[in-house]
């Protein structure tokens, strides 16, 4: 004969629906999280209102910009002012130009890293520590200090203005390499001796297992290394001396008057910083999710 199932008497179930309530009740209120989300969001609002304010002063014209108070809504001379600084800076073309840069300052610094990275960890040879101490020694050097040996390699090279110029002196990267390393001693023994055990070799086992685990790794470097090549400055300035091999970061400052009877448009100066700044964030929208990916896995 089967056991009557035990039916929960009324006061029983009052006795536990009031524990619920003054647990509830117990609760305390969340003080640390409203205090780190007012934070976050006075921290957002520091950091966006410049660009806010960058933004703002290219929809109006030269009075309203100079006008106190400042006005912090947009005005109706965005068209004209956008169309401006695009004519006067020739942007189509330094805008390719930037993109050429960044885009192979990133690839090839990704590229190299890999390399070294996988010589140092995978190839057993004497000297081995020594030679990730000198590249990563590398990293204390300011950059004023190479930039007259770099330049006078680039000139005897015979690429001076040109793309080789602009890009090859910037694709080495200690700081890549480093990141790299660490990620390849995070991988298993195991893993490789498989690989040689199938018959492996090394370039087959970097292209075949090592790159797709470092998919999300490149994607985060490719993100801030795009971002620098992007705003290099004083290596451009000093490696081209035509006005078709600059970079939008340059026309930038070219496009304020170098003479002080002219006043600087700041309307149209701001309309051009917008455009130039367009790239690297449609770069980081694009890959947020790859690059918070990637900085997580660098945490591991």
């Amino acid at each position: 004969m089967s056991t009557p199932a035990t039916v929960a008497r009324p006061r029983d179930f009052l006795v536990a629906v009031g524990t619920g309530e003054q647990t509830r009740r117990r609760r305390p209120f969340p003080w640390g999280t409203l205090i780190v989300h007012a934070l976050l969001l006075v921290s957002v609002v520091v950091i966006a209102f410049p660009l806010y304010y960058c933004f703002i002063l290219s929809t109006q014209t030269v009075d309203q910009v100079i006008e106190k108070p400042p006005l912090l809504l947009p005005s109706t001379h965005a068209i004209e002012n956008y169309a401006e600084a695009w004519r006067k800076s020739k942007m189509g073309r330094l805008l390719v130009n930037s993109a050429i840069v960044a885009v192979s300052v990133a690839l090839g610094k990704i590229s190299i890293s890999m390399l070294s990275a996988f010589a140092i960890v995978y190839f057993h040879f004497r000297g081995k520590t020594l030679v990730f101490w000198m590249i990563f020694v590398t990293l204390m050097l300011p950059v004023p200090v190479r930039i007259l040996p770099t330049y006078e390699v680039v000139g005897n090279l015979g690429w001076i203005n040109t793309y080789m110029g602009l890009t090859v002196p910037l694709m080495a990267s200690a700081t890549a390499t480093f990141l790299f390393r660490q990620f390849y001693l995070t991988v298993p023994d195991e893993l490789c001796e498989a690989a040689q055990l199938d018959g492996c070799g090394p370039m087959r086992f970097l292209w075949k297992f090592l790159l797709p685990l470092s998919w999300a790794n490149i994607a985060a470097l490719f993100v801030v290394l795009f971002i620098y090549g992007w705003n290099e400055y004083f290596w451009p300035l000093l490696v081209t001396n035509t006005a078709d091999m600059r970079t939008v970061i340059i026309a930038i400052e070219n496009i304020i008057p170098r003479s002080g009877t002219e006043l600087p448009i700041w309307n149209v100066i701001m309309a051009a910083s917008m455009m130039a700044l367009l790239p690297p964030v449609a770069v980081i929208v694009f890959m947020q999710r790859w690059f918070v990916k990637g900085l997580i896995e660098s945490e591991k």
